[in-house]
């Protein structure tokens, strides 16, 4: 197909990857990679200048959402449903947990990185809050 009628894109690779630019937007894929397995999320991040979309497109994910302004004071979990669309607002703090299939849809402002994010680190309370909470929504999914 003529890409001057229609970008035809995929990314299969593990982690994250824009595929998508087009004026101040930015389209990009999040496959499974070990930092998102709930024993190894460490941190949360929170971008300053857009908000996030997130849309699950395959295996399955719970979304973390943190409360607080320079540390995480609360943590909601949100199991994700395959096709809903899931819009984290700027500056809230978030971070994902995804089984080895899944994959997720990323909308957001096309200058987005670290220079425009923050990053806390969890305590070990949060973290063991993390892996309870996505082998009791959805026991199974995740193997150590």
């Amino acid at each position: 197909m003529d890409e001057k009628l229609v970008e035809i894109r995929e990314y299969i690779g593990p982690g994250y990857q824009p595929v998508i630019d087009f004026g101040d937007w930015r389209v990009a894929i999040l496959n499974y990679l070990d930092e998102v397995h709930p024993e190894n999320i460490r941190s949360m991040e929170r971008h300053n200048e857009t908000d996030e979309v997130f849309v699950l497109e395959r295996g399955r994910a719970v979304l973390f959402i943190g409360e607080g302004e320079s540390q995480i004071e609360k943590i909601h979990p949100q199991v994700m449903v395959p096709g809903k669309m899931y819009n984290i607002k700027r500056g809230v703090w978030h971070t994902v947990a995804l089984t080895r299939d899944a994959s997720i849809l990323l909308v957001e402002n096309r200058n987005t990185a670290r220079e425009n994010s923050n990053y806390v680190d969890l305590t070990a309370a949060d973290r063991k809050f993390i892996q309870e909470t996505v082998r009791r929504e959805q026991p199974g999914c995740w193997p150590d």
